[in-house]
């Protein structure tokens, strides 16, 4: 063989080996896209809101690797079902393609209860969407500040900003009512004890402003009122009158006071 070879020109050697190269070059590519299906594309379907167990099986008949890559959590969906997929639903890609899968998580994660104190509530209902949080019942209370939120209650319980709970929980709203139009006569609370005076003010819708305590007073819960602004009545014994939402400042002290006359000075 090698004296056929070398018995022939070189050209014709060289012509040789470009054929055979060209031979072998057109077969390593129908063999390459024969293995990778060279052009051979399918279309993504939708898993999402399926169980992890179903869109696995559905992308795998149709060829796909699967890989879980990440996690979410929604409320409105089962849990580990398919939040997210890449590619998305309808894309053409080749059938050995990996889908990327995000799942939904089993358990809620624990966030922190925002601070909403003070915001109006239109701005307080859409901190809470942003936070993944529920909006549960709107309740009001006499205060000037209207539609500002006073307090955030969970499970019936009046909860602090930060306190942790989990994502989807459902967070209600006390928001203030505004001034009312109508009057009514300032409550007298001389002589009572600061926390009974609440329950005072609380109950005719008026707020309990400024506590200033005398200075041997170490618990204003339990110290005395022995003046308040504005005072029930005038110098000239007129009945005083109070919008409710407004608020009476109070001074106390340790012991019981004495009423000096039938009306209290401002």
């Amino acid at each position: 063989m090698f004296k056929f070879i070398t018995h022939r020109s070189f050209g014709a050697n060289l012509l040789a080996v470009v054929v055979v190269s060209l031979i072998l070059l057109l077969a390593f590519i129908v063999l390459l896209r024969t293995f990778t299906r060279h052009n051979e594309v399918v279309k993504v379907p939708s898993v999402k809101g399926m169980n992890l167990a179903e869109a696995t099986r559905t992308l795998q008949s149709m060829g796909f690797e699967v890989s879980v890559e990440d996690s979410a959590y929604r409320d409105n969906l089962p849990k580990l079902s398919v939040v997210y997929q890449s590619p998305d639903a309808g894309d053409e890609v080749k059938a050995s393609r990996t889908v990327y899968l995000t799942v939904n998580r089993f358990i809620p994660p624990m966030i922190e209860l925002p601070n909403l104190m003070g915001l109006q509530f239109k701005f307080a209902e859409s901190s809470l969407s942003g936070y993944g949080l529920k909006l549960g019942d709107t309740t009001y209370k006499p205060d000037f500040a209207r539609n500002t939120v006073l307090d955030m209650v969970v499970n019936g319980v009046s909860t602090k900003a930060g306190t942790k709970i989990p994502m989807g929980t459902v967070v209600s709203l006390v928001l203030g009512q505004g001034i009312a139009e109508t009057q009514i006569p300032v409550p007298d609370l001389f002589g009572m004890r600061l926390t009974d005076a609440r329950v005072v003010l609380e109950a005719n819708g008026v707020l309990m402003g400024s506590v200033v305590p005398d200075g041997d007073v170490s618990d204003t819960a339990t110290a005395f009122i022995y003046r308040q602004t504005p005072a029930p009545v005038t110098s000239d014994g007129i009945q005083n009158l109070i919008h409710a939402g407004q608020a009476i400042d109070v001074y106390v002290g340790k012991q019981i006071p004495v009423r000096a006359d039938s009306t209290q000075q401002n």
